[in-house]
């Protein structure tokens, strides 16, 4: 993945994070001795800010591989509240129960193994926030699926949507993923149902606020 800021602007914000704890350090680890893809230390504390800042209580994760942003999510919601992590790969999903039991929060996660739009519709009622991480072909298919089930003042946080900065490439992009983040990022913007900002963080992390257009 190609950097999105300039390499020492990005080296000063990662010097400024707070060291982790024990269970997401060994995660951070993992991921990157296995190229494992997670949201990152930078990312993961705008989630849980996010998350705070609505007083989420129900969160619906789309792709949650070793559960890296399930554990910063279900420490967002506190011990009342519930994060719905998916993923179609059984041994992702024992992974992240091991990270997730050692953190104290797994009572508070849903596990779900298997196609994670198919898992959101068969899951019933409205959503404080859905993270989106899926495959990135299934980005427009993520708005049409995700929009209606986030609660008025929700949100729909998406990451890679700067896509190492394919996107940019306003036409004639080739690839299937690259073309299809570009149309999700259309429909964020053109809705009159979400206020969306693209924060240029990592990958670009879209987030949508629903029902505050601008009147």
């Amino acid at each position: 993945m190609a950097a999105i800021l300039e390499k020492n602007v990005q080296k000063y914000i990662d010097s400024m994070l707070p060291a982790r704890d024990a269970v997401l350090r060994e995660m951070e680890r993992y991921a990157a001795k296995h190229e494992v893809p997670i949201v990152g230390p930078a990312c993961a504390r705008v989630l849980f800010q996010l998350a705070r800042s609505i007083k989420a209580q129900r969160i619906f994760e789309l792709g949650s591989a070793i559960g890296y942003s399930t554990l910063w999510l279900a420490r967002a919601v506190g011990p009342k509240g519930t994060v719905f992590y998916t993923d179609s790969d059984p041994e992702n999903a024992e992974r992240a129960k091991g990270y997730l039991g050692r953190a104290g929060v797994l009572n508070r996660v849903r596990i779900l193994v298997g196609d994670a739009l198919k898992m959101l519709q068969s899951t019933e009622g409205e959503f404080d926030l859905i993270f989106n991480d899926v495959n990135k072909t299934q980005y427009p298919e993520v708005f049409r699926l995700a929009a209606p089930r986030l609660r008025s003042g929700g949100l729909l946080v998406t990451d890679n949507v700067l896509w190492s900065g394919r996107v940019a490439k306003v036409a004639g992009a080739k690839d299937a993923s690259t073309r299809a983040i570009q149309q999700f990022n259309r429909q964020l913007y053109r809705s009159t149902d979400f206020f969306t900002t693209i924060i240029p963080l990592r990958d670009g992390l879209a987030v949508a606020l629903k029902n505050s257009a601008i009147s």
